[in-house]
């Protein structure tokens, strides 16, 4: 009970690292607020983990300020306050491609995706945490945030980003008893890497498999991470116990980036 009396809220909360986190959570004695696009997906979700009226889903869409916003608003109005903010919605678009031809619209969709719902959550966040001089906030990177690969130039610079907020946002907040974190997994089979993956891999010149068998052949474990080893991360970070950890960009990739 790591987590007991805590309030909780994720983004693209309903699948994958996500999810993950928010039962992490949960098991820890949070309550839970997720956010998704997908309200159907979603009620399949509550009703597979059952946590009662510890867990709510809040619709939206990570690329639209009003909806992150509003998540943020539905938290603090639903259970009196946000004491751990996980930004976990963002990914690799569908239409990833070398950057001489990536089209603008991509990049912005994956700016807004990542970088961008990062930043209204945060900052919507902090107003409350600041106010009760508590919080956390978990940023769900990459490690394409600290490595680079061909065709992944906007994923890349977005999670190169999100780390850079990370640091500097801690900062700013570090005397006020907030600690902001980025967890920077390595190649986990979730559901948008099956979604947007196999058009990715074929910018590569590569299948989905070889995609991910290329990946896992660059870490020291040889093998995809799971997302049951983020949400374990997450859970330290969101405790007490993680109070002295901040600014931080935590690997979980199985040692691919070694630093």
């Amino acid at each position: 009970m790591q987590l007991e009396n805590r309030i909780a809220a994720v983004t693209g909360g309903s699948a994958g690292i996500g999810r993950a986190i928010a039962e992490a959570f949960l098991h820890e004695g949070a309550r839970v607020c997720i956010m998704a696009r997908n309200a159907d997906k979603a009620a399949r979700v509550l009703k597979e983990i059952d946590a009662g009226d510890n867990l709510v889903f809040i619709q939206g869409d990570a690329t639209i300020q009003e909806e992150i916003e509003n998540f943020i608003d539905k938290t603090i109005e639903t259970f009196g306050r946000i004491d751990i903010l996980v930004n976990n919605a963002g990914g690799a678009g569908p239409d990833l491609q070398p950057l001489v031809t990536l089209p603008d619209a991509e990049f912005d969709l994956c700016m807004k995706w990542n970088v961008y719902s990062t930043f209204w959550a945060t900052r919507r966040a902090l107003r409350t945490m600041l106010e009760e001089k508590w919080g956390r906030i978990i940023n769900i990177s990459s490690m394409e945030g600290k490595n680079g690969k061909p065709v992944l130039a906007a994923y890349s610079t977005a999670k190169h980003a999100i780390n850079g907020m990370t640091k500097a946002v801690a900062r700013e907040v570090g005397t006020e008893g907030i600690t902001v974190n980025a967890i920077c997994p390595g190649i986990i089979v979730t559901d948008i890497v099956k979604e947007n993956g196999p058009a990715t891999a074929k910018a590569m010149g590569m299948t989905l498999d070889e995609m991910i068998t290329a990946f896992s052949a660059e870490s020291a474990i040889k093998r995809p991470n799971k997302v049951e080893e983020v949400a374990a991360v997450a859970v330290l970070l969101a405790s007490e116990a993680g109070a002295g950890i901040t600014g931080a960009q935590i690997s979980v990739d199985g040692g691919t980036a070694q630093y």
